[in-house]
C-alpha cells in the first residue's frame, strides 16, 4: 500500500512508496504519525514547497461491506471520456448494522420488563417526533461510518473529488425478472390470505416431516431471532412437534440429516431483500452527506461499475468495485492488499452483564481504563517465559486484575500481564487487518489475471 504523508504542520502531502518511507525513517527526516493507515509526518517539509497530483476517493456502498479506493487519476487523451486510474490504497468497511438492531431489540425488551414491574402508567402514543430524513440507527450507522472514513482520508491525503456508485435495486424485478406493466401492482398475495397462500404453496403438509391431516403452524424458515423477516417467502408451515423442535435453529442445522427435504425448502424460499432495501434507503442520505463536504461528488450507476470490472478482468471484491466506479479506461497497480476496517464500537453504557434470560450475571467496573490501557487499544506484548512466551500483537480487552486478553490473527491469548504490554495505538472504534491481494488467493489463475490487466495498460 502507498504510505500517506503529512508535513510538519500536519497537513496532507502526496503519498509515497514503502521504500521511500523506509528511507525517510532511517535518515530521521520523518516520524510515524499513525499506524493504520500507515502515515508519516515529515520534519522538514511544508505544503507550500510541494507539488500535487489529483487524488480521488471512489466509493462502492453496500449493506454489509462498503468498498473504498484512494486513486490517482490522469486522463488518457484529450478527447477520451475515461481516465487512467492508478490505485494507491484499498479499503473495505465492515458494518455492524445487524448488531445495532439486535442491541436495540434487547433494550426494548428490558425496558418493557422493567415498566411491567412498576406501577401502572397510562399508555402514550406518538410522543416522539422524527425529523425529516430520519433513518433507523442501523441504517444511519452505515452513512456515518462511510463519512467518517472519508473525513479521515481527507486529513491524510490531498483529495480533490469523490466518486460514488449510486445504485438502485428493483426489489420486484429481483424476485421476478420478467415482471412488467401492471404486474408491479399485483403482489405475491393477490387474491390470497397469508395462511391460505401457504397452504397452497406447501401442499397442506408439514414442510419438515411431510405430515398431512394435522394442525399446521406458521414458522419462519430463517428464524426472526437470527435476522429473519416476516416476508411471505420466509414463511412455511410446520406441525407443532417440528415447530417446537426447530425453535430458533437455522433450517440447515435442523435438517442436516435430511438433505433432500432441505434442498426442497431452500428452493421454494426466496433470497431475502434486506440488503438491497438498506442500500436503497441510505444512498441519497450518503450522497447528500458527501456533498456537504464541499468536494465535487459525482455519481455513477452499478451497471457501469460492473462493465468496467468485467472489461478489465478484475476479481470481484468490494474495494476493486470501488476502483471501477465512474468513467474508467484502465486500472493500474490494483494488486495491493486491502485494509479491512471492521466497526466494533467504543463499548456500551451499561455496567451490568446479563444472561440470555435477562438476569444480571456480573458487573463491569466504573472505570474503562486500567493500568493505562482501554479495551480496543492495539498493543504489543512481549512475554519472556511461560506457556504464553512470545510476541503477541492485537486488540486488548482489559481487566481490573491486570491480566489482559489480546485478540491476535491466530486467536485470543488470555491472561497476559499488563507489565508486558506496550501501547501501539489507541482504540478508535474500529479493528484493522490486512487481506491478501486477489492474485495471491487465486493461486493457479495468477498469471492469467495479471497478464489481462497489463495488456489493457497503455505502453
Amino acid at each position: 500500500m502507498a504510505v500517506l504523508v503529512l508535513d510538519k504542520r500536519h497537513r496532507p502531502l502526496m503519498p509515497c512508496s514503502e521504500k521511500r518511507a523506509r528511507k525517510l525513517l532511517e535518515r530521521g527526516r520523518a516520524v510515524i504519525h499513525r499506524l493504520t493507515p500507515f502515515t508519516l509526518r515529515l520534519k522538514d517539509r511544508l505544503v507550500e514547497d510541494c507539488e500535487f497530483q489529483p487524488l480521488r476517493v471512489k466509493i462502492d456502498p453496500g449493506s454489509r461491506v462498503t468498498g473504498l479506493a484512494l486513486v490517482r487519476e490522469a486522463p488518457t487523451e484529450v478527447s477520451a471520456p475515461g481516465s487512467r486510474v492508478q490505485v494507491l490504497n484499498l479499503f473495505e468497511i465492515i458494518h455492524r448494522g445487524r448488531q445495532i438492531s439486535e442491541a436495540l431489540t434487547a433494550r426494548r425488551a428490558f425496558r418493557r420488563r422493567r415498566r411491567g414491574q412498576l406501577r401502572y402508567r397510562a399508555p402514550r402514543f406518538a410522543n416522539r417526533r422524527r425529523r425529516a430524513g430520519w433513518l433507523a440507527p442501523s441504517l444511519q450507522h452505515r452513512v456515518d461510518t462511510v463519512c467518517t472514513q472519508v473525513k479521515r482520508l481527507r486529513h491524510l491525503a490531498p483529495i480533490v473529488a469523490i466518486d460514488m456508485e449510486v445504485v438502485r435495486f428493483d426489489l420486484q424485478k429481483q424476485i421476478n425478472p420478467e415482471i412488467a406493466g401492471m404486474e408491479y401492482q399485483q403482489g405475491t398475495l393477490l387474491s390470497f390470505e397469508v395462511r391460505e397462500y401457504l397452504l397452497e404453496k406447501w401442499a397442506r403438509c408439514c414442510a419438515y416431516c411431510g405430515k398431512k391431516g394435522v394442525a399446521l403452524q406458521i414458522d419462519h424458515i430463517h428464524p426472526r431471532a437470527r435476522g429473519g423477516t416476516d416476508r411471505v417467502s420466509n414463511l412455511t408451515l410446520a406441525c407443532k412437534a417440528c415447530n417446537q423442535a426447530k425453535g430458533t435453529m437455522p433450517v440447515a442445522d435442523f435438517l442436516i440429516d435430511r438433505p433432500q427435504r432441505l434442498a426442497r425448502i431452500q428452493a421454494q424460499a426466496r433470497q431475502p431483500l434486506k440488503d438491497a432495501t438498506a442500500v436503497n434507503s441510505t444512498r441519497w442520505a450518503l450522497l447528500q452527506r458527501l456533498q456537504a463536504t464541499g468536494l465535487p461528488v459525482s455519481g455513477a450507476s452499478g451497471g457501469r461499475t460492473k462493465f468496467n470490472r468485467t472489461r478489465l478482468s478484475l476479481p470481484k471484491t468490494h474495494a476493486l468495485d470501488a476502483a471501477c466506479v465512474g468513467a474508467v479506461d484502465t486500472v493500474e497497480d490494483w494488486q495491493r492488499p486491502t485494509l479491512i476496517i471492521k466497526t466494533t464500537g467504543r463499548g456500551a453504557y451499561r455496567r451490568t452483564l446479563l444472561t440470555a434470560q435477562g438476569f444480571p450475571r456480573g458487573y463491569l467496573t466504573r472505570r474503562k481504563r486500567h493500568f493505562g490501557f482501554q479495551t480496543g487499544d492495539r498493543v504489543r506484548a512481549e512475554v519472556p517465559r511461560g506457556k504464553k512466551a512470545g510476541i503477541h500483537t492485537g486488540r486488548v480487552a482489559v481487566r481490573a486484575s491486570g491480566r489482559f486478553n489480546i485478540q491476535t490473527p491466530a486467536g485470543v491469548v488470555q491472561g497476559i500481564s499488563h507489565r508486558y504490554c506496550r501501547l501501539l495505538a489507541r482504540g478508535d472504534g474500529y479493528a484493522y487487518h490486512f487481506q491478501p491481494t486477489p492474485i495471491e488467493e487465486e493461486g493457479t489463475g495468477r498469471v492469467t489475471a495479471l497478464g489481462a490487466v497489463r495488456s489493457t495498460s497503455p505502453a
